[in-house]
């Protein structure tokens, strides 16, 4: 994707930050370099706001709710950069003073939702980005060709590979906080 950005030498995390907002896309900061994807499409969108929801009632019915927040598309700061995931459970004292960035280290989990265009970024960068930062938990969630959810919790600086949670049948994560739902309940309609 063409750069609308005119820029000499790396960019920098203040650099990124200081971007006026864009809504056509997301900009995120990888090793001094920019890297650009277009705003989810609607099943992407669907998908992240029923993730949202079920999280946020998940970490109620755990008694997290006082402990944590969840947010859709926020800015990461990691050792290499700057992520957007596209859900993310943080710490909520650190929401609270945080402005347009969080910190990685106040991140507990993230959650990337599989598009055509990201799912090279989404499986092999990402993840080891968060791993290199420390994240606890990564998901990735993958809406084709069915619903299946990819769940990572880190070990050794990296997510070990599991099998994948299926659509049609009843995925049980423990943690950071019990939850359970079949990932097709996040495309229907």
């Amino acid at each position: 994707m063409c750069v609308p950005y005119s820029h000499a030498g790396p960019w920098t995390l203040d650099d990124v930050l200081a971007l006026p907002e864009d809504r056509t896309q997301r900009i995120e900061l990888v090793g001094g370099q920019l890297m650009m994807s277009a705003a989810p499409g609607l099943p992407h969108q669907r998908a992240s706001h029923r993730l949202h929801n079920l999280l946020e009632r998940a970490a109620e019915a755990a008694g997290a709710g006082d402990d944590i927040e969840v947010f859709e598309g926020i800015n990461v700061i990691v050792p290499d950069g700057l992520l957007i995931p596209d859900l993310a459970i943080i710490d909520v004292a650190a929401a609270e003073e945080s402005g347009v960035a969080v910190s990685a280290r106040h991140v507990l989990a993230v959650m990337e939702i599989a598009s055509p265009s990201t799912r090279v970024t989404d499986g092999k960068l990402k993840p080891s980005l968060y791993a290199a930062a420390g994240i606890e938990h990564y998901w990735r969630i993958e809406l084709e060709p069915a619903p299946r959810l990819l769940i990572g919790r880190l070990q050794n600086g990296t997510y070990p590979d599991q099998p994948p949670l299926l659509a049609g049948a009843v995925a049980h994560v423990d943690e950071p906080f019990p939850i359970a739902f079949d990932p097709a309940a996040l495309v229907r309609r």
